[in-house]
This record gives C-alpha cells, structure tokens and sequence, in this order.
C-alpha cells in the first residue's frame, strides 16, 4: 500500500559536493512532487535543520559520515537524515543507522526507493506534528488551575478539590515538600463560592511565635516595641475569604490554641487590644508532617489535628506520578520559554530518560527548577543532557538506597520492588497496591508467599493516612 503523505510537509535539504549529481537528485525530489534546498556545503546544511527550513537531510557527507550525522542530531535531534553514498556496505549502513540516520541510499538513486524514503518521513513528519497539535490541546484540558496532571493519583485530588471547594469547610492538605500544596489550595478558593474575596497566605516556618501572632492577628500601636501604628492582621484582611497557613505543623503549642479559638468561635484579638472581632474565614492548613504522630507525641494540640483534618487532601509526590513527568516538563517549558524569550521545544531522548529516572526528593518544585535552568542554560532548540545540573548528568549507577547491582531472579526483583514501594508509603497496602498498579488481593496474595518463603510479614499499615 502506498504512503499517501503531503509533500508540502517537509522540504528536503540535498548536502552533495558533486554540482551534477546534486543537480540531478534535486530535479527527482522535486519530480516526486518535494521541493528542495540544495548545497554543497556541510554547514550551509546543518543551518538549514537549526533555523527549522528543513527537517530532512538528504546527505552525501563522504568520509566525515558519522561526524556528521552526530552534529546534525545534536542540532535537532528529530531531523531526519538520509545518507547517500557510492561506498555502500551492510556494515556501513548499518553503522549509519546505529548512529541515528533513518535510512543508508546507494548511489546511483533509485527513484522508487527514493520515493518510499521520503513519503514515510514525510507520513512521520506529519503524524509528529498532529501528535504535538494534540498534545498542546492536552495540556490545555489537563491543566487544573495552574496544576498539570493525567495521573489517577492526581485526576483524585482535582475531583475532590472540586466536591469540597463549594462547601464553605476548613482543609488540611498534606505532602512532601514541593508537591504543590499551595497550588491546591489557590485551585480551592477559585472555584469555592467566595472567590471573589481575597485569598492571603502565610509560612508559619518563617517567622517566630509574635512575629506571626501579629501578622495573623494583627496589633495595636505600642503593643510591643516597633509597633509604631494599629495594624490589621490577615484573618481580618481576608475576612469572607481564605487563609492559607503553609507548614502549620511548625507551630507553638500556644499558636496553635490561638488557631483553635478563630476555628471554634469564628473570632479574633489584636495583640495588645481587649476588643474581639468576629470574623468568617476558610481555613486551609498544609503540612510535611504526619499531624497524627506530632499530635500523638504532644508536639501539635490533638484537638486542633481533628478541627483541621475532617476534610483531608494528601497530594502526591512526583515519584508516585511519574506518567506526569512528560506533562509537567511541556508545561514548564512553555512557561520559562515565555519567561525568557526562548524557543526551545522539547528535551533530547537521552534527557528525557534521565528525567524519568530520577528520584526527585524535591517533588515538582525540583523539576520545575531544573527546567527553569535549562532553558537559562540551552543554547539550542532542544535541551540536552549537558544542559541538565551535574547530578543530573552523572547518576550513579546504582539504587537510590545505594545497594551496588546484582543479578537477582525476576521473584527477588518482584519481592525488593514490592516492599520498596510499601516502605515509600509508610506500609499503606491500598496506595502500595495503587502504585504498584495491582489490585489490594493480589498484594496480599504476593506478600502471602513471600512470607512463607521466610520473608518477615510486612506492617499492614491500612489505618495509616
């Protein structure tokens, strides 16, 4: 069947050092229906794919083949590059295409085979550019105020952001540092009832015990020394709409009895001034910490743990949505080329496998810092592994808990993978099995047999948030 392709798609670029066979090859490529850039010059080529006039080379470079092709993919590594040579050998070919190329052409050319050449890169070339129209308009449907994600850990936290942002309730979200709890909690107020309203947010990590009573609260002049004017504090400044208080596990025991009092009484007090102000505020609370053990070990008041925690969010850490990775990395892309009046468009193959092999401990903060840095870094249209932080470019070969590599039999990878994952979520068999894309039996059934191989029983771990 033959490949139906539209010519206009791409334009090939003809590299030969010879002006009659040159000649020759751009009136068959333009017979075929392509019309054509023809030069006898490597360079002249190679600035043809780098300022995007052509994205398929139809090349003789002689004796500096590979030479070649290596620059031109390093110039943009989805060019198509089609080496024509007298020299041809099943070696030779074969090196070429190791190296990248799409297809080894002996000379003389046959039109026919020139022809199924260029209409299947044409078909690729077309398909390419419908698949990245596609994913643009993905990008667009899976974008949740400002957070990207087609991962069913994340598709979960949007639709319950959605369920309870009408209900006018305090939230407790949870997560490792840099997972986009702050992102959330602004989705939250933009599509609640009182979005309208103001929305003010403070770090309760950042300040001492009055540093922070006076911002939350606000004060009277001469209250304490400095105080030179009354001040409002944010729960007045936001009064009808949101506070949200990032890394509230952070407080004082004191603080946290004062939060209590504006949760339970819906009221607060300047520091310095006996006067109580009634005041109507959404309270959503955010933590790293497991408020649950802080409170069981006297370091958070439990009452305030369960005033906060009745409706909870856990937002997941980029290990446990690494489909996202590709989504996040576009949507990035797009941000810091605007930023920064870059046109970089996509990451090399290499780059993108070092992306997805990464642990990222700093969640999507990491990656979106180690984009933001690329795109500063890259001098081309793609970013590259050199353009990636060092560590980046040079993982060690082994695992994130250091253990050197040994052959294991599929039974023992399956047996370490499991418990891994089940270590990662704090022995949680349901968001183990979640992860590990098994049903809760067949997890159980598993970890049966591995018990019975003498294995010591894994922590059940069910009731753990």
């Amino acid at each position: 069947m033959e490949i139906i392709a539209p010519a206009s798609a791409l334009t090939p670029c003809i590299l030969d050092d010879d002006p009659a066979q040159g000649e020759t090859l751009a009136a068959m490529v333009e017979e075929l229906g392509y019309a054509s850039i023809l030069t006898s010059d490597p360079e002249e080529a190679l600035k043809c794919v780098r300022y995007g006039r052509s994205r398929l080379l139809l090349a003789d470079p002689g004796i500096h083949g590979c030479e070649f092709i290596d620059r031109a993919l390093r110039t943009d590594p989805g060019v198509h590059v089609i080496v024509m040579s007298r020299a041809y050998t099943l070696d030779s070919a074969l090196e070429a295409i190791r190296r990248g190329a799409t297809d080894f052409l002996p000379k003389p050319i046959e039109r026919s085979r020139l022809k199924r050449t260029l209409d299947e890169a044409a078909a690729l070339y077309d398909q390419r550019r419908r698949v990245r129209a596609l994913e643009e308009q993905l990008l667009k449907d899976l974008e949740f105020h400002g957070i990207v994600g087609k991962s069913p850990a994340m598709l979960e936290v949007f639709d319950f952001a959605r369920k309870i942002a009408r209900h006018y309730a305090n939230v407790l979200l949870t997560g490792a540092t840099g997972t986009g709890k702050e992102l959330v909690a602004r989705a939250i107020h933009q599509i609640s009832p009182v979005s309208s309203q103001r929305l003010v947010v403070c770090n309760c990590s950042a300040m001492v015990d009055t540093l922070l009573e006076s911002q939350l609260f606000g004060h009277v002049r001469g209250a304490f020394t400095g105080a030179t004017d009354t001040r409002p504090g944010l729960f007045e400044y936001a009064n009808g709409g949101t506070v949200f208080l990032d890394e509230v596990g952070e407080t004082s025991l004191a603080m946290q009895a004062k939060l209590l009092r504006v949760i339970q009484n819906r009221e607060i007090q300047r520091v310095g001034s006996p006067e109580v102000k009634q005041i109507l505020v959404r309270l959503i609370a955010a933590t790293n910490r497991d408020l649950r053990a802080e409170a069981l070990g006297g370091r958070f008041r439990e009452d305030l743990f369960y005033r906060l925690s009745s409706i909870q969010i856990r937002i997941p850490s980029l290990c446990e949505r690494l489909e996202d990775i590709p989504l996040l990395v576009q949507f990035f892309l797009k941000k810091y080329n605007d930023a920064y009046g870059k046109k970089i468009r996509g990451l090399t193959r290499r780059a993108q496998a070092v992306l997805l092999q990464h642990s990222w401990p700093g969640n999507v903060r990491e990656l979106e810092n180690v984009i933001s840095t690329a795109c500063i870094t890259a001098t081309g249209d793609f970013i590259d592994l050199a353009d990636l932080p060092e560590h980046l470019q040079h993982r060690r070969q082994h695992t994130p808990q250091g253990d050197q590599w040994r052959p294991l039999s599929l039974d023992e990878v399956r047996k370490v993978h499991i418990q891994r994952v089940l270590d990662m979520c704090q022995g949680n068999r349901l968001r183990a099995a979640h992860i590990l894309g098994i049903g809760r039996t067949s997890l159980y059934r598993y970890l049966k047999r591995d018990e019975h191989d003498g294995d010591p029983p894994a922590n059940d771990g069910v009731a753990i948030a």
